[in-house]
């Protein structure tokens, strides 16, 4: 497993990864647009973190539809940098040059490995640094005068069980989400060098010395009935969650989870008409004030 901060093993959650992306497809095309506007033509744009590709993608086609420009994928993971590069290679169908620069987020010669670019977008990547506005400063430094860094960050909950699933107790999903709440922590506190950020992002961006600070959330809505590639990213979810959080859920709920988890069982989750995706997503900005 290749190196990184939280422990996760993230080449075996590509595949659900991607099935992530397909949700979100619609969402990210409308946000990659809303960025591209804010830069020059022929910009330079940076994706920390790109996961399968989907907003690597959603740049490049963006970035097509104003004429061109250059992305870099930024990860240590290679599995991940492979899957996102040719993912947003046959976005940009040869319209947008993409590169990749295989290199830690949280290394201090991050930017030195990168030309001067016009945005940097970081999607849920910050929170897996130790230090997360050491972080913001790194990702900060490769900016040239004028440039924007975006991050996507908090927001509210997946939620995609209703109250009561017919197995085990009512309230399933509530206590999932308690008990990944707890798996977050033990995560962050177990992470070496790790240094509390206590502060809301914005005033992160700020201490780091962007200006025009701001931010906008988004919903992803994917009601019941749900077609079979939202139900199979559901039971992904389920699987994120319930595998890392396991710890922190009582054997009734661990037995219900098995439940909706398994093919052969009435109550699977991936066949069944009342599951859903709800969830809200927040980008952060701030530019880099000219000398």
């Amino acid at each position: 497993m290749t190196h990184t901060h939280d422990g996760i093993d993230w080449p075996t959650r590509l595949i659900a990864m991607r099935r992530a992306d397909e949700g979100t497809e619609a969402a990210d095309a409308g946000i990659a647009r809303r960025l591209v506007e804010l830069v020059p033509p022929n910009a330079t744009l940076v994706d920390i973190g790109p996961g399968a590709g989907g907003m690597s993608a959603a740049l490049a086609v963006a970035l097509a539809a104003r004429g061109g420009g250059r992305i870099i994928l930024v990860d240590a993971v290679p599995e991940l940098l492979e899957a996102a590069s040719d993912r947003a290679g046959r976005a940009a169908e040869g319209r947008v040059e993409i590169s990749t620069v295989r290199v830690d987020a949280a290394s201090g010669n991050l930017p030195d490995l990168l030309p001067s670019v016009d945005l940097v977008w970081a999607s849920a990547v910050l929170h897996h640094l130790p230090d997360q506005q050491r972080g913001i400063i790194g990702l900060v430094r490769a900016l040239g005068p004028g440039g924007w860094l975006a991050l996507r960050e908090g927001g509210l909950p997946t939620r995609c069980l209703p109250w009561d699933v017919g197995v085990g107790e009512p309230g399933l999903a509530d206590r999932l989400e308690a008990a990944h709440r707890a798996w977050f922590a033990g995560m962050r506190a177990a992470m070496p060098g790790v240094a509390r950020m206590p502060v809301g992002w914005n005033r992160a961006l700020a201490d780091a010395g962007l200006v025009e600070v701001s931010s906008f959330s988004y919903l992803i809505d994917l009601p019941a009935p749900a077609a079979e590639p939202v139900r199979q990213s559901v039971v992904d979810h389920l699987t994120w969650c319930a595998g890392v959080a396991a710890d922190w859920l009582t054997e009734s709920d661990r037995a219900a989870v098995a439940r909706l988890l398994d093919p052969d069982d009435p109550a699977f989750a991936g066949a069944r008409d009342d599951v859903f995706v709800l969830s809200a997503s927040t980008v952060h900005l701030g530019r880099k004030p000219a000398p």
